[in-house]
């Protein structure tokens, strides 16, 4: 482990060339209530670190060459990613990508920021979406992983560099170790979640000392940045085409009581949406590259009069143990391309209490399946739906999320982790974890109202007491959703998403 964690403004006068360096930041709009306790703790933060927020950005020389920078600063709160944080990230990539500048991203962060909950955690697809423009002009992207970068970050604009290093002896994975030993009661094993081992494995290209950084970042961009640039992506609408009316959020129950809902293990899922709802389902299996994940399901199918092929995540199997891992997220992709190549929409159904954690799925790089399952998605030229069917557990929910339209169970939910784990990271106990879901707004009524999903579908009072009707109801929804979503033009569907997303 590094005997000494440099902040933010140390490692940019240690790689950056003297001179010429100019902040990019604007003050962070207001997130916290006015005298709560978040309020407190950015106040605290902001005096123990110097920093007004957890990233700090802008544009400088490296050895000669201007480049555009996205560095941590883990002194503020852990380095965690915010609304306000992922403001200033998208604003700094969507600029370097204005610029023509190439990207240099440094993270140091335990991930999504509990005070703010779900909505924090959906951020990532946003800084996400604007990474995978920033790559799509041509502009290259380096990364250098610092101690410790875990969670949402190394799952989303941590994972997507054109090359990678990492900090000796960074410990750098997919769920921090005191999570897991929390909800687990054991340690992660040892050496799994460290730099030098992800490099063993692959994952990572280097590993650099600080002091080595600039070399060998300068030395990238002076093959990067000589290529022949591909044409230039049609400009971002402006954010205003996709502004949201104000929506009827509908009265619902507890968080709680709904993640109690989303658990029973009579609950329908994507089994019995197809069962009961779509005509001329036909299977398909892996990814035709000799892996498969029973997590995973992958089909041809017709709601109505809508063809589709639909990823979604099977409870039944995860029920039984087969937790998604790095190959359930490769078939998700492969789903993905089928839809691009065939031009038919896509639909994702999540349902997941979370994706494996094993030191497996960590060296079979999980993180990295999540980013480019983000990226992919994000990018697809074909029309996209989510529906959200139940649990919706950290990153392995957030990889099939982003998509043109989100419909949403009444009794699902989404969640950078599940409550327990949320509760270990704010009260070092998964006992206050009710508490915990009601404070992150995890509930479909919280998710529609901060503009996540789109739509509910009712259940009456629980799926599992309806089954049919339930998936009946849903798949017409479905079948609505994906005609209106075809029926766009490209371009516009596109733009739209561009601006969702943005």
């Amino acid at each position: 482990m590094p005997g000494g964690r440099a902040g933010a403004g140390e490692l940019l006068e240690r790689v950056l060339d003297a001179g010429g360096r100019e902040s990019w930041d604007v003050p962070p709009r207001r997130v916290a209530a006015p005298g709560s306790a978040y309020e407190r703790e950015l106040a605290a933060a902001r005096e123990r670190s110097g920093r007004d927020e957890a990233v700090v950005t802008g544009a400088g020389l490296l050895r000669g060459r201007r480049v555009a920078y996205v560095v941590s600063e883990f002194g503020f709160l852990a380095g965690s990613i915010g609304v306000a944080t992922a403001d200033r990230i998208v604003a700094a990539v969507e600029r370097a990508t204005a610029e023509g500048l190439p990207l240099v991203a440094a993270p140091s962060s335990g991930g999504t920021r509990m005070q703010e909950g779900t909505l924090a955690f959906a951020q990532m697809a946003r800084i996400t979406a604007a990474v995978t423009r920033h790559r799509a002009a041509g502009l290259p992207y380096l990364v250098y992983l610092r101690h410790p970068t875990t969670g949402g970050v190394f799952a989303s604009w941590g994972s997507l560099g054109h090359v990678t290093a990492a900090e000796p002896g960074a410990l750098i994975g997919f769920l921090g170790p005191r999570v897991y030993e929390g909800l687990y009661g054991e340690p992660f094993p040892e050496g799994v979640q460290r730099a030098e081992n992800l490099f063993d494995k692959g994952l990572v290209d280097a590993v650099v000392g600080i002091g080595e950084l600039g070399a060998v970042a300068a030395g990238a961009l002076d093959v990067l940045c000589a290529r022949t640039p591909p044409p230039a992506p049609p400009p971002l609408p402006p954010p205003a085409v996709e502004r949201r009316q104000p929506v009827r959020v509908p009265d619902q129950g507890p968080a709680w009581d709904s993640i109690v809902s989303s658990r029973r293990p009579d609950r329908p899922g994507v089994r019995e949406l197809l069962r009961y709802g779509a005509a001329a389902v036909t299977p398909m299996s892996g990814t035709q590259q000799g892996e498969a994940d029973p997590g995973v399901l992958l089909a041809l199918a017709r709601f109505g009069d809508a063809p589709c092929v639909v990823v979604g995540q099977d409870r039944r199997s995860q029920r039984e143990g087969h937790l998604l891992g790095p190959a359930g997220l490769r078939v998700a992709r492969r789903g993905m391309s089928l839809a691009a190549e065939l031009g038919l929409p896509l639909l994702t159904v999540v349902d997941t209490p979370g994706a494996v954690l094993s030191a497996e799925a960590e060296e079979g790089g999980l993180a990295g399946e999540i980013a480019r399952c983000l990226a992919d998605l994000i990018t697809l030229s074909a029309p996209t739906l989510c529906l959200l069917m139940g649990e919706g557990t950290g990153g392995a929910a957030l990889a099939l999320l982003p998509a043109d339209r989100v419909l949403a169970a009444r009794h699902a939910w989404l969640s950078p982790l599940p409550p327990e784990g949320a509760s270990v990271i704010v009260h070092r106990t998964p006992d206050r974890a009710a508490e915990m879901a009601a404070a992150q707004r995890v509930r479909s009524a919280d998710l529609l109202g901060d503009g996540i999903a789109d739509a509910l579908i009712d259940e009456r009072p629980d799926a599992a007491d309806e089954p049919e009707a339930f998936c009946r109801r849903t798949a017409a929804a479905v079948g609505e959703a994906l005609t209106a979503l075809a029926g766009l033009p490209p371009e516009e569907r596109l733009a739209r998403r561009a601006a969702r997303y943005r």
